[in-house]
């Protein structure tokens, strides 16, 4: 049962979360998933280093919660819980001065033991949170936090508080794994001594990698496109790490990220020369003109403006940005490049800006103000990334009316719809293979497009700003996984749309419900006989043929008459089915209940049965013995269904039944699988004795060709001396004179006997309600 009461609970740990400290995309994502997360219904903590960088307004803000001591290997470091909400989320700071109180994040000698602590941390402070926050979910992110799950599992696993949580660790960047020497196992981790976990951790025989562990320990794995978790399960993107992917490929799975749009809004923009919205763009070209004076270029609203905001590494297709840039500035566009990273590159880029003045403009800094300034004023933002997890950029590009020129590789292509020339579909521009000439003909696609088709370029920037890459939407799969592996929680989200999911089904079945009753009213006959249809079906189709092969062994002496027989009977019987047709349904319905609960004793002798359902039938005339032979019919119907032996006794009585069973059926069973057995009635008139054959063993029939004739003489006689052992079924078609009224309009369709299923069933021994005259027909015929 779902818990309603209860609010899923998550721990989102992370080494960045803007506001507070970001160097990448992580930092945006630790920023704004807890908020979207909170906005949906759930609870979120999040916990985060207490960096020196943390700007002091908001260290003002933290408030002592707790503290305690982390054993880590030899070790044990005090840890300190500073809380702050904000936004409706609140933060845990984990403050420890030794390992975080430095100038930058990463890259310092320590950082294996500082994440390692982090990790530890994370863990240990389960158990430290508020007392009506019970964490259901620790959602850990990249190599700095890849440490919590197997520190949970190995040593935390067990404990009451912990046994309910389950594992997220999402990849931002397979790339970077955290990689160290395996004497930290000992030394720092303390997991030397467990095989299991020295193990798993190991990538190599001096090497341990803290990504791995996570991939192995978590309950589910996540990375940031659908496109990027396909690609790290190839040798080609999976950076070594494609083999342990595949393996659990079962629990990975790519959700892409979003962006918050209320805070890259052009709209609201402060940081922007001029807003502007998705109808009115006169604000976009006040701040094209703003930024090329800015940056130096030459303030003209015909050239396209191409911006880079990125890090300045060969992930991010800076190879094929020096190889082509020279033809793209020769070429009338006019490019700024913004961002720190390799010194090869922001040489370069010095380079063509000295060769292009007032085409080329490089800032080779870090400035968050000037890159919103570039996303707005810009007309085409390039990103030629070599592989790209997901990517933010670009999305951000769209959501200021700038088309992105990107690679079809990760988020990228996830994100980036290319321009369609023919249907004009499209968001951007992108171009498939890692190649300089490649990036320089979309580059250049998109200036054409900018030059000779304005009215389709403007349908483009209005088809990119128009598109959802809110948080709204990728919170919503978070928490779909997140409910998945809770399922004794209920999901608010769920109860408010369930009503509607609900309304749809039964207003979908309303219809059917009345057409049953419009088909009664039509047909009255077919609707009293659909309640005994199941049976009918039960005894012709299945029933036929489990009855021709032990009923032919038995009446193997009795075979010639029966197939000569056969046809003047039900011929005969035809004009009195008309009459008793409504007696048959009626009576059917009735005694076959009956039949089923008599059937065991009366069939339990053979002969008995036999002997006894034999007399009535050669001696009654045709119409007359019909009728009474209905409800016996029936009875031993059933009984065939019941055992084997039944079946013998059964065959006798269905023969007297065969013509008049055979009108109660046509009107309905013709839905029935019985058809075809309908269709060998009718071949079987004029060669009675083919059909017989086929149901009856071969042996059988020829010892009985002669024999049987003489027989078939001496049976009826014999038999007409005792009519009255038959006579009691009479009372029972009598007994429901106003279903004839109402069947005989339906009966019309009965008129055709001998093709009825039960004829086509039953005909096997059809001989024993015959008369004298009929039986001499027989042997004449002969």
């Amino acid at each position: 049962m779902a818990d309603s009461s209860k609010k899923m609970q998550i721990v989102f740990a992370s080494a960045e979360c803007a506001p507070f400290v970001k160097t990448g995309g992580l930092g945006d994502v630790a920023g704004s998933l807890p908020a979207a997360l909170v906005r949906a219904g759930a609870e979120v903590i999040v916990m985060v280093p207490k960096y020196a960088t943390i700007k002091d307004e908001y260290k003002a803000q933290m408030e002592h919660f707790s503290d305690f001591y982390v054993s880590l290997g030899w070790r044990n470091e005090y840890c300190g819980l500073e809380k702050l909400e904000h936004d409706g989320v609140t933060y845990m700071f984990i403050d420890n001065e030794r390992y975080f109180a430095r100038d930058y994040p990463y890259g310092f000698f320590d950082d294996g033991e500082r994440f390692a602590f982090f990790s530890k941390a994370i863990t240990e402070s389960l158990q430290h949170l508020p007392a009506d926050f019970e964490c259901d979910i620790l959602h850990c992110n990249d190599w700095q936090t890849a440490l919590a799950p197997v520190f949970l599992r190995e040593f935390y696993q067990g404990l009451p508080l912990y046994d309910r949580v389950k594992t997220v660790f999402s990849i931002h960047n397979v790339a970077f794994q955290g990689q160290f020497s395996d004497t930290v196992m000992e030394d720092i981790l303390g997991v030397a001594h467990i095989p299991a976990a020295a193990s798993q951790l190991r990538c190599d025989a001096c090497s341990i990698n803290y990504m791995l562990g996570a991939l192995r320990y978590a309950d589910a794995i996540t990375t940031v496109s659908p496109t990027y978790a396909s690609e790290i399960q190839t040798p080609e993107f999976g950076e070594g790490l494609d083999g342990v992917l595949r393996e659990r490929s079962y629990a990975l799975q790519g959700i892409l990220n979003g962006i918050d749009v209320a805070g890259f809004d052009p709209a609201t923009d402060k940081r922007i020369a001029a807003n502007y919205t998705v109808e009115d763009r006169s604000g976009k070209a006040v701040c094209k003109a703003k930024l090329q004076e800015e940056l130096g270029l030459e303030v003209r609203d015909d050239r396209p403006l191409m911006v880079m905001v990125t890090r300045l590494t060969r992930q991010k297709g800076m190879d094929l940005v020096m190889y082509a840039l020279d033809r793209i500035l020769a070429g009338g566009v006019q490019v700024a490049v913004l961002g720190t990273g390799d010194r090869d590159y922001e040489d370069g880029l010095r380079y063509f800006q000295d060769k292009y003045p007032g085409t080329m403009a490089a800032r080779i800094e870090f400035d968050p103000a000037l890159s919103q300034r570039m996303y707005a004023a810009a007309d085409m933002f390039l990103m030629p990334s070599k592989f790209e997890p997901c990517g933010l950029s670009q999305i951000i590009a769209m959501r200021y009316g700038t088309l992105p020129i990107v690679r079809e590789t990760g988020g990228l292509k996830d994100t980036v719809i290319p321009y369609n020339e023919f249907t004009g579909e499209g968001t951007g521009f992108s171009f498939t293979n890692f190649n300089g000439d490649e990036m320089g003909d979309a580059v250049f696609r998109a200036a054409r497009l900018f030059w000779d088709n304005r009215d389709a370029w403007n349908q483009l920037v209005t088809q990119a700003m128009s598109q959802d890459f809110s948080w709204t939407r990728s919170a919503d799969k978070y928490l779909d996984l997140y409910f998945f592996m809770h399922p004794e929680i209920e999901r608010p989200v769920a109860v408010v749309d369930e009503p509607e999911a609900v309304a749809e089904p039964v207003a979908a079945e309303e219809p059917k419900a009345e057409e049953k009753p419009v088909e009664a009213e039509e047909k009255p006959v077919e609707a009293e006989t659909a309640k005994a249809e199941p049976e009918v079906k039960a005894e012709v189709a299945p029933g036929a043929e489990a009855e021709v092969k032990p009923a032919a062994k038995p009446a193997a002496k009795k075979t010639a008459t029966r197939k000569t027989t056969a046809k003047k009977t039900t011929t005969t019987t035809a004009a009195a089915s008309k009459t008793t047709a409504a007696k048959t349904t009626t009576a059917r319905k009735r005694t076959t209940a009956a039949a089923k609960k008599a059937a065991e004793p009366e069939v339990a002798p053979e002969v008995k049965a036999e002997i006894a359902e034999a007399k009535p039938a050669a001696k009654a005339p045709a119409k007359t013995a019909a009728k009474k032979a209905t409800t016996t019919a029936k009875k031993v119907t059933a009984a065939k269904k019941t055992t084997a032996t039944k079946s013998t006794a059964a065959k006798a009585t269905a023969t007297k039944a065969a013509p008049k069973a055979a009108t109660k059926p046509a009107v309905k069973v013709k839905e029935a699988a019985a058809e075809p057995k309908a269709k060998a009635a009718v071949e079987a008139k004029p060669t009675a004795k083919t059909t017989t054959r086929k149901r009856a063993t071969t042996t059988a029939k020829k010892s009985t060709t002669k024999a049987a004739a003489a027989k078939a003489e001496a049976k009826p006689a014999a038999v007409k001396e005792e009519p009255k052992p038959e006579a009691k079924p009479k009372p029972a078609p009598k007994t429901a004179p106003k279903a004839t009224a109402k069947a005989e309009p339906k009966v019309e369709p009965a008129k055709e006997p001998p093709v009825s299923p039960a004829a086509a069933t039953e005909k096997k021994a059809p001989s024993k309600k015959t008369s004298v005259r009929k039986a001499t027909a027989t042997r004449k015929r002969r």
